[in-house]
């Protein structure tokens, strides 16, 4: 069976197809295609309240893209959603039903709390020892959301106003993150020792960077070391120190200084980052999803 995901961000769309087959009692979900796109709709819906013209444009011209490649893949089952700047954008709905009759693909608008649990999807945490509690950090350019787990079981989700292209707006308030502050203190608790697993393309490079063993947990103090680093530099010296694309190297710095303020607050000393996502967390439940109704 072949599954999509497409997943409409703050900062870029993501075009996920994975192949979804048994095997030995297990599912296999392997990776077929993955095409990232930095539209950037955060830039002009967290400013200007809608997504501007050019910006409209290459929406609808990466939907038909998207569409093509599910032909091409002949993909059984799909499901396309947007979070925070789509959300939040005037003209959203305009944009979803021209992307409806141009390209073919229903997109969804997710609330910030569906992400989070989109995430979750992932199950990383079943897979690691029993002996700790687990925060997922998931930083986007529109929110950050957090769910945490303990005892197998989801104990929190919540996600925030607080992105990278939001803090490079300028819009992220004292208010905003001390609600962040106080519903981590007053939430992420556990008599076992909290460790986080982080999503997103930011804290990928930066585990990257660390040369952290795959698998293993990063140290939070790489995410200081870093930080430290790459707000004293420019964006261009970012991208040629770091090779870096410029759509990366601008939102980087606001990336770490949110996980920063997460780790530090919920008093977490190392970080998995499984190379997961909103698009993984999506295939995984258009596939159980399946499976509930016994449809495959």
């Amino acid at each position: 069976m072949i599954i999509a995901a497409i997943d409409i961000g703050s900062n870029a769309a993501r075009l996920l197809i994975n192949e979804v087959k048994p095997s030995n009692g297990k599912t296999e979900f392997t990776k077929l295609n993955l095409l990232r796109i930095p539209l950037r709709l955060g830039f002009d819906v967290f400013s200007n309240g809608e997504i501007g013209a050019e910006r409209k444009q290459m929406v609808i011209n990466t939907m038909k893209i998207f569409s093509q490649l599910m032909a091409m893949y002949k993909v059984d089952h799909y499901r396309a959603c947007a979070t925070s700047a789509m959300r939040d954008a005037r003209n959203g709905q305009e944009i979803i039903d021209i992307v409806k009759e141009q390209a073919d693909i229903n997109i969804e608008i997710i609330s910030g709390d569906e992400e989070a649990t989109l995430i979750y999807e992932n199950h990383v945490a079943e897979g690691l020892d029993k002996d700790f509690a687990y925060l997922y950090v998931d930083v986007g350019g529109g929110s950050t959301e957090l769910t945490f787990y303990e005892n197998n079981k989801m104990k929190y989700e919540h996600s925030f106003n607080i992105g990278t292209i939001r803090l490079l707006n300028g819009l992220v308030t004292a208010e905003m993150w001390d609600e962040m502050h106080n519903e981590i203190k007053d939430k992420i608790k556990s008599k076992k020792p909290v460790v986080a697993i982080g999503s997103g393309g930011n804290i990928n490079k930066i585990f990257s960077l660390s040369k952290t063993k795959d698998g293993k947990p990063m140290p939070v103090s790489v995410i200081k070391k870093y930080l430290k680093e790459m707000q004293n530099l420019s964006i261009e010296e970012r991208m040629h120190r770091y090779q870096f694309r410029e759509d990366r190297a601008d939102v980087i710095v606001p990336a770490l200084q949110i996980f920063n303020n997460v780790m530090s607050w919920a008093e977490i000393k190392h970080i998995y980052v499984p190379k997961i996502s909103v698009a993984d967390g999506l295939v995984k439940s258009i596939y159980y999803n399946l499976k509930k109704k016994k449809s495959i």
